[in-house]
C-alpha cells in the first residue's frame, strides 16, 4: 500500500461549542483579522448565522462552510450546530475535517451538547484545540472549567495524544486569544498559529484516483443541486468525466455545470481541485449524502457516511380545518410530500414514511426542536399543514423486550426549585444521577429520563423555576421501557361552534381554565381555545354575546378586564397537545384543534372506547 501524504497548504477544522458559548462571534473575528473584510467594510454580526431562524433564536441550526487564508495556508472552517437535535448536521461536518476547536464558556464550562459533538470528534480521531472563551466574565472560574474539560476528555475515553491538547484563553467578542492568562495580546494570532501547528493538513494517497464523499447537499436557483464534500484522494481538472456511486454500488454519469471551492463566505470557480480541499459541484442530479463521486476511468467507492437513527416521529398532513386555504399558498399533500422529501435529501438524520392514508406522512428525526424548526421553516415558505403529537420511536431487543430512548438531562437552577423539579421528573420516570452544589445558591443536577418524559415538560420547567433555570438534554441510548405515566393532567376547552370570540363569553369562561385566544379571534367547531382546569375536555361557546334587556343596553356594563394571553408558539403548541389533538400551522396563525372536529362524533367515539 502506498504511503499517505499530507497537503500542508490546507487545514480543515470544525468549531465545537454549546449554544451561546460564542462560537459564531469568534468566527466573525477570524474573518476580520484574516483580511476577509476591508477595514471600512460594513459587516453584520454573526455572519455565519445566515438563516432568519438562526438569528432570531441565537443558535446555529445548519452546519455551514467558509474559508480564510492565514500565512499562505487556506483554512476551511465548518460551523457546527451546538444542539443535539441537529446531530446529523454535526456528523456530516466532522466527516470533512482533520481537527476541531472546542470552545468552552469560562463560567458555564462544558455542557451536554458540547459532550455530544466532542464524543463524535474523538471517535473520529480528530486533533482538538481547547479555547476557554469569555475570560473577562465577572463570574469566570477558569481553572475549574479547565479541570472539567480534562474530566470530560477522560470520561469520553480520549487517547493520550488527544488528552494532551493545547489550551488557549480568549475574549471572542474582542478578537483576543492568548496562550497564558498573563500574556499580553490584542488579536487572534496565537489561535491561528496554533491551528497551523497542531491540526494536520488533510492526508491523502497520491496514487489513488480522484474520490469525493458527498457530506452535504445544497440548492442554487441558478445552478440547481449542489453536492458538497471533501476530496479524499487525487486531483480533478474542471472538465473531468465523473460518475456517482450510490448506496447499492450502482454507477451513473454526472453532468457538472460548475466546480467551486470556498473563498471566504462565497464560492469561487476552480480550474483544478487538490486533495483535502472542500469541493462544491453544481448542477448534479440524483446524488445523495454518503455517495462517492469519482472519475469515470477509475471508479472506486469510499465508506458511506453513517449517522445515528431518529428517536422521535410526528405525523404531518394537509390542513383540513374550516379555515384551510385562507392563509397559505401551499396546501396540497403533493406539495407537502415534495417539501419533506427535499428535507430528507439535506438532512441525513431525518426520514419520511408514507402511511396507508396517502395524505398523511410520518416524519422521523432527532428531537422536538429539529421538528419545530422544520415546521417553522415550512410555514414561512407558505405551507399550511397539520402536525400531531411527537411520539418516541420504540425498539425491541433480541429477546423481545420493549426498549425506549433515554435522555441525560442536565439542570442548572436555584436551590429552592430543586424539590419541585425532582418531583415532576420522578413522576415522568426520571431518576437523579448526580447532584453538584458549590454553595453559590445554584445547583447542577443530572437526571436519566425517558425521551417521552421530556415532551411537554420544558414549558413547565420554565414556569417552575420562574424562568431562571437552564435545562439541556442529550440522547444516551435505549433502555427497557420504564412504564406508563400521565403526560398531561388537564383537559381542553373546545369551541362548539364557528364564529368570532367575544370578550363577554371569554370573561365568563376564565374560571374554567387558561385561555389561548383573545376577543375577536375567529374560531370553529373542534378548535381548542384553552386548557381546562380538570382532566376532561369541555365543549364551550366562546361566541356568546350579552343580550339586550328591558333594563340595560347590550354594550353598557362594567369594563371587562381579561387576563393577558400568552402568545401561542409552535413549541408550546407541540408540547401541549394530546394524542387526539393536532396543531394547525399556517403562515399567519398557530391553532390547536381536535383530530375529530364534530363534537357529537367525538362523544360517540369516546363512549365506544369506554365500552371496549
Amino acid at each position: 500500500m502506498s504511503q499517505l501524504s499530507t497537503n500542508d497548504s490546507i487545514r480543515n477544522i470544525a468549531i465545537i461549542a454549546h449554544v451561546d458559548h460564542g462560537k459564531t462571534t469568534l468566527v466573525d473575528q477570524i474573518f476580520r483579522q484574516s483580511g476577509l473584510f476591508r477595514d471600512n467594510q460594513s459587516v453584520d454580526e454573526r455572519v455565519m448565522d445566515s438563516m432568519d431562524l438562526e438569528r432570531e433564536r441565537g443558535i446555529t441550526i445548519a452546519a455551514k462552510n467558509c474559508s480564510v487564508r492565514w500565512e499562505g495556508v487556506k483554512i476551511n472552517i465548518l460551523d457546527t450546530p451546538g444542539h443535539a437535535d441537529f446531530g446529523g448536521e454535526v456528523e456530516r461536518a466532522l466527516a470533512m475535517v482533520d481537527g476541531a476547536i472546542l470552545l468552552v464558556d469560562s463560567s458555564e464550562g462544558p455542557l451536554p451538547q458540547t459532550r455530544f459533538v466532542l464524543k463524535k470528534a474523538l471517535d473520529l480521531g480528530l486533533n482538538i484545540v481547547v479555547v476557554i472563551n469569555k475570560i473577562d466574565r465577572p463570574d469566570s472560574r477558569i481553572d475549574e472549567v479547565l479541570e472539567e474539560v480534562y474530566d470530560l476528555f477522560i470520561d469520553l475515553d480520549a487517547n493520550d495524544e488527544q488528552i494532551d491538547f493545547p489550551v488557549l484563553y480568549a475574549i471572542g467578542i474582542q478578537g483576543i486569544a492568548k496562550h497564558k492568562l498573563e500574556d499580553e495580546s490584542t488579536n487572534l494570532k496565537p489561535l491561528m498559529d496554533t491551528i497551523l501547528q497542531k491540526i494536520p493538513g488533510p492526508r491523502h494517497n497520491p496514487v489513488e484516483p480522484f474520490q469525493m464523499l458527498v457530506a452535504d447537499l445544497g440548492y442554487s436557483d441558478y445552478l440547481g443541486r449542489l453536492a458538497i464534500g471533501r476530496v479524499a484522494h487525487g486531483t480533478m481538472e474542471r472538465n473531468t468525466a465523473l460518475v456517482c456511486i450510490g448506496e447499492t454500488g450502482e454507477q451513473h454519469s454526472l453532468k457538472i455545470k460548475k466546480v467551486q471551492v470556498y473563498a471566504g463566505l462565497e464560492m469561487e470557480e476552480a480550474e483544478q481541485v487538490q486533495a483535502g480541499d472542500i469541493l462544491i459541484l453544481a448542477g448534479v442530479e440524483d446524488v445523495h449524502i454518503g455517495d462517492t463521486i469519482c472519475t469515470k476511468e477509475q471508479p472506486k467507492a469510499l465508506p458511506r457516511l453513517r449517522v445515528d437513527r431518529p428517536t422521535v416521529s410526528m405525523r404531518f398532513a394537509p390542513n383540513t380545518s374550516p379555515f384551510a386555504g385562507q392563509e397559505g399558498k401551499l396546501v396540497q399533500s403533493t406539495k407537502i410530500r415534495e417539501r419533506l422529501q427535499r428535507e430528507t435529501l439535506r438532512s441525513v438524520a431525518m426520514e419520511v414514511e408514507e402511511t396507508p392514508n396517502s395524505d398523511t406522512f410520518i416524519v422521523k428525526g432527532r428531537g422536538e426542536l429539529q421538528m419545530a424548526i422544520l415546521i417553522e421553516t415550512m410555514r414561512r415558505e407558505g405551507f399550511e399543514l397539520m402536525v400531531g403529537k411527537p411520539e418516541v420511536i420504540y425498539r425491541r431487543d433480541e429477546g423481545g423486550t420493549l426498549l425506549e430512548p433515554i435522555e441525560d438531562v442536565y439542570i442548572d437552577c436555584e436551590e429552592i426549585y430543586l424539590g419541585v423539579i425532582s418531583e415532576k421528573l420522578s413522576h415522568r420516570k426520571g431518576r437523579m444521577v448526580n447532584l453538584t452544589n458549590r454553595g453559590t445558591g445554584r445547583v447542577r443536577v443530572q437526571f436519566s429520563i425517558p425521551s417521552r418524559g421530556l415532551i411537554g415538560y420544558r414549558s413547565q420547567f420554565l414556569t417552575d423555576t420562574r424562568g431562571t433555570g437552564i435545562m439541556n438534554s442529550i440522547f444516551s441510548g435505549y433502555e427497557p421501557h420504564r412504564g406508563d405515566f400521565a403526560s398531561r393532567l388537564s383537559g381542553s376547552l373546545v369551541s362548539d361552534r364557528q364564529g368570532e370570540a367575544t370578550g363577554y363569553s371569554l370573561y365568563n369562561m376564565e374560571p374554567r381554565g387558561v385561555l389561548f385566544i383573545i376577543p375577536a379571534t375567529k374560531v370553529y367547531e373542534g378548535m381548542i381555545i384553552g386548557e381546562h382546569n380538570r382532566d376532561n375536555d369541555l365543549n364551550v361557546n366562546p361566541c356568546k354575546e350579552k343580550k339586550l334587556s328591558n333594563v340595560r343596553a347590550s354594550g353598557k356594563d362594567d369594563a371587562i378586564a381579561l387576563t393577558p394571553v400568552l402568545p401561542m408558539t409552535l413549541e408550546r403548541a407541540i408540547e401541549f397537545i394530546r394524542e387526539d389533538e393536532l396543531v394547525e400551522v399556517t403562515p399567519k396563525n398557530i391553532r390547536l384543534r381536535k383530530a375529530i372536529l364534530d363534537g357529537q362524533e367525538r362523544h360517540r367515539m369516546e363512549g365506544a372506547s369506554k365500552r371496549g
